[in-house]
């Protein structure tokens, strides 16, 4: 499956964006799909992941109700990420990535992190300025 995400930008601390990612290839539905994201000189950490149904999410300690991850199986084969009251701590590359092991709400999403990714896709910069 190939993935494409797009929608990252500058943004002021306080602000939003949303976050999509595009999936072709082999079926979107089949996947569990995540968000991860890498700031300058720190390793890549997870996000969030929401399972192949989209009944299932997680998300990173960090980000838990400030971020929504959720996914359109029916039209548009697309994950999204929305980002509310962002900080400058937020600022990094994120990367939409997709695995076949489905999300069952039964461990923590952060699992992925270590178990590694089927797929991944280019990222898009987040930078939110103070």
């Amino acid at each position: 499956v190939q993935l494409q995400a797009s929608g990252g930008g500058l943004v002021q601390a306080g602000g939003s964006l949303r976050l999509s990612c595009t999936a072709s290839g082999r079926t979107f539905t089949m996947y569990a799909m995540g968000w991860f994201r890498q700031a300058p000189g720190k390793e890549r950490e997870f996000v969030a992941v929401i399972s192949w149904s989209g009944d299932s999410t997680d998300y990173a300690d960090s980000v838990k109700g400030r971020f929504t991850i959720s996914r359109d199986n029916a039209n548009k084969n697309t994950v999204y990420l929305q980002m509310n009251s962002l900080k400058p701590e937020d600022t990094a590359v994120y990367y939409c990535a997709a695995d076949s092991l489905d999300y069952t709400g039964s461990w923590s999403g952060s699992y992925y992190k270590s178990h590694g990714m089927d797929h991944w896709g280019d990222g898009t910069q987040v930078t939110v300025s103070s």
